[in-house]
């Protein structure tokens, strides 16, 4: 055995290990991986770093940028408003509803794309539902995988593999002729995790049960967290008045978040707002006093809040503690004097001073170093107290400013790449234009784009890729296949076939899927002609196998999706054994009895 074998097979055997025990961080162990190749002398250098420039990393990236583009701009929030419609907090009836259609598209497009059109959906869904997105996002990454067998166009070996069967002077396969144990595959993926995703998804329910930091705020505060709309009457006697007028903060220990007409919405009225018949009031505060306050003023309770349906959005408004710092120009000076309302459009709901906490008007408190405001508002207009000197923002929080204004920009860039792509165009050179596209086009800046990248991805694929390359050049690829070769010839068909299963799934999660059927193609070629089994089918088999890559996050899609869903590699082991082996059992009868 020539030595670069035996090195090889060394860091081969050492990554595996330390990839199985989750030892490190995975992009770590890529990282000393692809350092082991070099400084063996197995890879020159330039061929140690070639995964940075690889094709495969190169779409990763642009599909992460794209991603956030989808997200930023809304663009699937009606997808994800219909499936919790049809679906409700159920999460297998969700996991179903986006598995199929990210699913089918897989069959069509590249796997890494159709997940990343779907995953700002998912997250929503996520997110509005309060689900712990590993229990989402796991299964709609395997259906993506398994959707590429869909069609002979699904999946790299697939495409490679009518190349591979003309060089053999073999027949190649039509579009559609795989399609029948794609769509069993897909159900069998979607079905599995339908029955035991409770059982295999890592820590879904209590990451679900975890309190956010808005509950843990609710909660600690006691503060008020009923949001209610109501119209204005044109008898009601509230019309002309002004808040402080009407007694809203503190006869009835309420407040009001917004007030909208037909033309614009106004976020946290100022005090001296004079109210008019007609206009939507969001107001907030104790459900009996909001019954009590709408039956004085004779309000009508509204159901189509447009704008002030904002404000009921935990994503986009939210509670925050604001402290007044040592040299704020707040010192000195009560919220009348200082306006908070009018200069900042937040409504403060009470204020801790001196140990003591104020609610209902405490409009001419008098504002000293270290009093702590809690306030309510968009998180747009928090970030601007949060860039302020005046306060000091203690609540953490993410402001997703959703420009909804360039979803048709945004929907036009991802079209663009998809469509390239399916037209036959290099995939990274494709989704890289349609991520430069939404920076030209303002759905992204170019500092969104650089931070929407997930650099652990990033390295984790660069860092793996030389392994696969080290494997090719130096033989060892070739050698284990033949090894497997050799102790099956003159075994039962059944086992031939079999062993091409386990074997074509353990190259896909070791080196690059594509990769996998170049180097067993032939082989598995050469053994179906010794075992009188038609080569034809063993070779698609064989492609078809190399999307059971369910063990390890090492394929694309499962390295994308780690970090959003918060995963392990033991997660991967314990949500996907049991699906590679199902895979493994239904190929293998399939193709036996029906293919081969």
């Amino acid at each position: 055995m020539d030595s670069s074998i035996l090195i090889v097979l060394a860091i081969l055997a050492g990554t595996v290990f330390m990839l199985v025990l989750d030892l490190v961080r995975i992009d770590v162990v890529a990282i000393l991986s692809m350092l082991a190749l070099a400084w063996s002398g197995v890879l020159a250098p330039q061929e140690a770093l070639s995964g940075f420039s690889s094709n495969a990393v190169v779409a990763m990236m642009a599909v992460m940028i794209m991603g956030r583009g989808v997200a930023r701009t809304g663009l699937m929030d009606g997808f994800s408003r219909a499936v919790v419609k049809l679906a409700g907090t159920k999460k297998s009836k969700i996991v179903g509803l986006i598995s199929v259609p990210v699913g089918l598209m897989s069959g069509l497009i590249q796997n890494i794309g159709a997940v990343a059109l779907f995953l700002p959906g998912v997250l929503d869904i996520a997110r509005r539902e309060k689900i712990s997105p590993s229990a989402l996002i796991m299964p709609i990454g395997f259906a993506a995988i398994l959707g590429g067998t869909l069609s002979m166009v699904g999946s790299g070996p697939l495409i490679l593999l009518n190349d591979l069967l003309r060089g053999a002077d073999l027949e190649p396969y039509g579009l559609l002729n795989v399609t029948p144990v794609g769509l069993v595959l897909l159900a069998v993926g979607i079905g599995y995790f339908a029955l035991f995703g409770r059982f295999i998804l890592p820590n879904a329910e209590t990451a679900a049960e975890r309190l956010s930091e808005q509950e843990k705020l609710i909660e600690a505060l006691r503060l008020p967290h009923q949001i209610r709309p109501y119209t204005i009457s044109h008898n009601s006697p509230l019309v002309g008045k002004t808040p402080e007028e009407a007694g809203v903060w503190g006869k009835y220990q309420l407040n009001i978040l917004g007030l909208s007409d037909d033309q614009h919405v106004e976020y946290a009225p100022w005090r001296e707002t004079r109210f008019q018949a007609g206009q939507v009031l969001a107001l907030l505060g104790d459900e009996d006093h909001i019954k009590s306050f709408a039956s004085s003023y004779d309000l009508l309770r509204e159901e189509k809040t447009a704008g002030l349906a904002r404000l009921k959005d935990s994503d986009l408004a939210g509670f925050a503690e604001v402290i007044i710092p040592p040299r704020s120009a707040m010192i000195g000076q009560s919220i009348r004097k200082y306006a908070l309302r009018k200069r900042h459009a937040v409504e403060p709901i009470m204020v801790l001073s001196k140990g003591e906490g104020l609610r209902g008007n405490f409009s001419d408190h008098e504002v000293i170093s270290g009093d702590t405001f809690i306030v309510y508002g968009l998180w747009e207009k928090i970030s601007e107290l949060k860039e302020n000197p005046d306060f000091v923002v203690a609540t953490p929080f993410v402001a997703l400013q959703k420009a909804s204004s360039k979803a048709l920009w945004a929907g036009v860039c991802f079209v663009m790449a998809i469509a390239l792509a399916f037209g036959g165009s290099p995939i990274s050179i494709t989704f890289l234009t349609g991520a430069f596209a939404m920076v030209l086009t303002r759905v992204l800046s170019i500092q969104d784009a650089y931070e929407a990248i997930d650099w652990k991805v990033v390295f984790l694929l660069a860092g793996l890729i030389p392994l696969g390359l080290a494997m090719q050049k130096t033989g060892t690829a070739v050698f284990l296949a033949e090894q497997v070769m050799d102790l099956i010839q003159g075994s039962h068909p059944l086992f031939i076939v079999l062993s091409v299963a386990v074997l074509s799934t353990a190259f896909s999660l070791l080196i690059s899927n594509v990769g996998a059927i170049v180097v067993l193609a032939p082989l598995v070629m050469s053994m179906a002609t010794i075992g009188n089994l038609n080569p034809r089918a063993l070779a698609l088999m064989a492609a078809v196998c190399t999307a059971n890559s369910f063990i390890l996050p090492t394929h694309q899609v499962n390295a994308m999706v780690m970090s959003v869903g918060g995963y392990r590699n033991a997660d991967y082991f314990k949500a996907g054994i049991g699906l590679t082996m199902i895979f493994i059992l239904f190929v293998v009868t399939v193709f036996y009895f029906f293919y081969l």
